[in-house]
């Protein structure tokens, strides 16, 4: 199928299916401005280890280095705003297309764009907590204290080490995690991958448990085989073309 075909075929699939869910990853998020962590040349885990710096052991054992080293790339993700891919998801969810949508960005800017069904397995940047009273703050907080090299961020309740709201090396999925997987494993007949590589586990497991999926992505993915349909174009202009087909 040339891409024209792939893409009229991906049309018809959404419409033949009443729980479609969508699972994106950090290509969706690169015409934000925020590169993804895999691609030759450009890939984030290409120019620095992220366990080395952004892991939660780093960030208890040795917060300045996590704060002075790592968080620098969680502040520039916070300040990005969506992009079209993002605009066109939450179209289509509005519309009745998707159901839901499942994310491994922590950019939030699925919400940002509007999506309403939202689950951010890895967390988000619109808030942090304290680790010692659990008291939430907004991330621009974290933000201002470390800009103001208050390193690491303290809470102003108890003083206690201030974190960022999302998912780190070395912390667990959140437990609503296991009712996602649950949910779609009974109710998802369809699920679009959208701009991710599927190598982070246990988020790459969710597509083995729907009932069929395809992908737009970039790069081949170890479920290109089982997928009804693969393209390997940009995001959003894919994005764009299926709901021109769709409408």
């Amino acid at each position: 199928m040339d891409y024209q075909e792939q893409v009229e075929r991906l049309a018809e699939l959404i419409k033949e299916h009443e729980n479609v869910y969508v699972l994106t990853g950090a290509g969706i998020s690169t015409d934000s401005g925020i590169p993804d962590f895999r691609s030759p040349g450009t890939g984030l885990w290409e120019k620095v280890d992220p366990i080395a710096v952004s892991s939660v052991d780093v960030l208890h054992e040795n917060p300045r280095l996590f704060y002075e080293a790592g968080f620098s790339r969680f502040a520039k993700i916070s300040a990005a705003e969506p992009n079209r891919g993002h605009t066109i998801l939450a179209q289509l969810e509005e519309k009745g297309y998707i159901k839901g949508l499942v994310t491994q960005n922590i950019d939030g800017l699925h919400v940002k764009a509007g999506s309403k069904n939202v689950w951010e397995v890895h967390g988000h940047l619109r808030t942090g907590y304290c680790l010692g009273c659990k008291k939430k703050y907004p991330f621009e907080e974290l933000v201002q204290q470390v800009e103001l090299k208050r390193i690491p961020p303290v809470c102003h309740n108890c003083y206690s080490m201030l974190r960022p709201d999302v998912v780190l090396f070395g912390d667990p999925m959140p437990t609503f995690f296991f009712e996602l997987q649950h949910r779609i494993q009974v109710e998802c007949d369809f699920m679009l991958v959208v701009g991710s590589s599927l190598v982070v586990y246990p988020v790459a497991e969710l597509p083995r448990l729907a009932d069929s999926i395809s992908i737009i992505n970039r790069q081949p993915t170890d479920y290109d085989p089982k997928a009804e349909v693969v393209i390997r174009e940009g995001i959003s202009d894919t994005l764009g073309d299926l709901l021109q087909q769709l409408e």
